[in-house]
């Protein structure tokens, strides 16, 4: 009803704003799609290099998963005898490279005995685990809560494994060198291959139970030999930085260490701790 009413008597009027030539421009610039566009393209620029940021370090530390399992029969069986018998292993420990895109890439276990491989450790594992539970059985303890213990046992040695191999990297070389030099799954499968002597320790304590007490020290001996030798060549040919002075203090503690992971995961009982 005041639509059409002049300015009211005693009520203040608001004066009139002045233009706004910037608010017009980015008005005028908006409705074009100016601004539009740029925003666009400046947020696929952010995305695309983020992208291309995580691939690279998953390239880096992962690498590729499928390069651990292009394995054979007859590269199982040589492996397993250089991490059982690694004093007998006459050839050099050094990995196979090959020009790959223009760059040097490793070849894939199938080719060389000295590669990595993700087949023999998770098959080891699971060996570890159903003789654990055989063990457990013939003691009369076996119990569906007792296999999984024995299972998250195993998980937590293999990644102390790991963790210990990561660590040895980092204080024999610089940080970034030592961390960018190995790929992640390089550790893994190095720190599987300890449940491959464990299994036939384990699987001697059932035929004749003083057998374990010979195979396991002997396991936990060719362990130790085989991570020096294989920790020394990642060292010197993937680290490059290295303080040569504690180089055999530190391979020392790595194969020392073995002796106590490896004789409280041989240790098969209800109580994970022991």
């Amino acid at each position: 009803m005041y639509d059409n009413l002049g300015a009211q008597r005693g009520v203040p009027q608001r004066p009139n704003a002045p233009p706004n030539p910037f608010g017009d421009a980015l008005h005028a610039a908006g409705g074009s799609g100016f601004i539009r566009s740029g925003l666009g393209a400046y947020g696929e620029k952010i995305l695309g290099s983020s992208s291309e940021y995580v691939q690279s370090n998953i390239t880096r530390y992962l690498s590729d998963p499928q390069y651990y399992f292009q394995v054979n029969d007859q590269y199982v069986r040589n492996k397993l005898k250089v991490v059982l018998f690694p004093f007998l292993h006459r050839g050099h420990w050094m990995r196979i490279s090959e020009p790959v895109g223009g760059r040097l890439s490793y070849k894939p276990p199938i080719y060389d005995i000295n590669a990595p491989d993700l087949y023999i450790p998770f098959m080891a594992f699971a060996t570890y685990v159903v003789l654990a539970g055989i063990s457990l059985g013939f003691h009369g303890k076996f119990r569906a809560e007792a296999l999984n213990l024995v299972f998250v046992k195993g998980i937590l040695g293999w990644a102390f494994q790991v963790a210990l191999l990561k660590m040895t990297l980092f204080s024999l070389g610089s940080g970034a060198a030592g961390g960018d030099a190995a790929a992640f799954l390089d550790m893994v499968a190095y720190g599987g291959y300890t449940f491959a002597g464990l299994s036939v320790a384990v699987m001697g304590k059932l035929f004749w139970g003083y057998s374990y007490y010979f195979l396991l020290p002997w396991t936990c001996l060719c362990m130790g030999i085989f991570l020096v030798k294989t920790m020394k060549r990642v060292v010197l040919a993937e680290v490059w930085r290295y303080d040569s002075s504690r180089q055999h203090y530190v391979l020392l503690f790595v194969a020392l260490a073995q002796f106590p992971i490896l004789i409280w995961l041989g240790n098969v009982s209800v109580n994970w701790l022991l």
